[in-house]
């Protein structure tokens, strides 16, 4: 009779915990786009933390640390939106104004020389990929326009772009100073019976994302850095734009070497209509790629992330798919706890009866 009851009070429980994460996905989906601002404080004050702690470790108070920390994440935000942002939307504007001529370039030069080794060019049509891009432009310029008018009219939004505009560093600023107690409330929240299990579990999906997020994206900002220097040292118009690009996507290895050759090479030969800026833009690529795997990934992120390519590429299609830029945010978090269970589940799977049965039996 007790063990019905204690196994009738454990469905309970379960059943509860079931519908309780069921109701929470489901307020979150409907709070996505209110939620925007605090899930960007949280991931700031996520990476600042461990810059806090190591400040008070050196005998400064925790206001202090947080001050100075959030100093330099206030400058360095300010110096992408007022410096970094004016140049790459002009890059961006005068890339589109060069297509046209690129395009021409593809027609007279390319596509002979595409034709001559066998490619079958007549896939190639010039004029129609010329008429659907002067569309999309005149499609995106209305729709800015009818944006800045919408916005210009409508108070409500304006406002609400300038207070997320401010919140972002409030939320920010106090996430950072109460960061350790409020980790401590929830430890303190966890039930008894698993909070020894739980904070292990939640130790273990830190390591991955100190690993992924801190070091990839000191990585991705070096890299970035390279790339644009390396370009510019080439004389490439689009050097930054560029850079920026390959130095963002190679949070998937070898996915920046890649995109950033290949679009860095078609730029080089369109510009110089030359070989030699293709090859020196290719060696570019190499040198930060040696930079890379000896110096940035060593010591940034270690020898092992613990989260495949494929994985990575998959949570973060995944989260813009369902939730958007908030989707993006979150993908790798939840990427690393499911990693993180799978491994304990793999490991208490090869643990249980039901292998061990199976393994002397095959």
């Amino acid at each position: 009779m007790a063990a019905a009851q204690e196994q009738l009070v454990s469905d309970a429980h379960k059943l509860f915990l079931i519908v309780a994460t069921l109701a929470f996905g489901w307020v979150f989906y409907l709070l996505a786009p209110v939620l925007m601002p605090f899930f960007i404080a949280a991931l700031f004050a996520y990476l600042g933390d461990p810059i806090v702690d190591k400040l008070e470790s050196k005998n400064l108070s925790r206001s202090l640390s947080v001050s100075i920390v959030f100093a330099v994440l206030l400058t360095v935000g300010l110096v992408l939106f007022l410096v970094l942002l004016p140049l790459l939307t002009a890059q961006v504007g005068a890339l589109f104004k060069r297509l046209p001529e690129y395009l021409a370039i593809f027609q007279s030069t390319t596509i002979p020389w595409l034709g001559s080794m066998g490619f079958p060019v007549e896939i190639f049509d010039v004029s129609s990929i010329k008429q659907s891009f002067v569309e999309y432009w005149t499609n995106v310029s209305q729709v800015a326009g009818s944006l800045f008018s919408y916005m210009t009219r409508s108070g409500l939004a304006i406002l609400q772009w300038l207070t997320n505009l401010i919140l972002v560093p409030v939320l920010t600023f106090y996430l950072l100073r109460d960061w350790d107690e409020i980790v401590a409330q929830f430890r303190a929240l966890l039930p008894r019976r698993y909070a020894k299990q739980l904070i292990i579990l939640s130790l273990e999906c830190d390591e991955m994302l100190a690993a992924f997020i801190r070091g990839q994206l000191m990585v991705m900002l070096a890299l970035a850095i390279i790339y644009t220097l390396g370009l510019s040292f080439i004389g490439l118009e689009l050097a930054l734009l560029l850079g920026v690009i390959a130095g963002i996507v190679s949070f998937v290895p070898y996915l920046g070497l890649i995109v950033g050759i290949g679009l860095s090479g078609v730029a080089a030969f369109f510009q110089f209509h030359e070989w030699m800026p293709v090859i020196m833009v290719a060696a570019v690529f190499g040198v930060a790629q040696v930079i890379e795997g000896v110096v940035l990934t060593p010591r940034f992120v270690g020898e092992r992330i613990g989260l495949h390519p494929v994985a990575v590429l998959f949570a973060v299609m995944a989260g813009a798919q369902l939730f958007g830029f908030i989707g993006v945010l979150l993908a790798l978090p939840v990427a690393a706890v499911v990693m993180v269970l799978l491994r304990h589940t793999h490991k208490r799977y090869l643990d249980s009866e039901l292998y061990s049965v199976d393994n002397e039996q095959v």
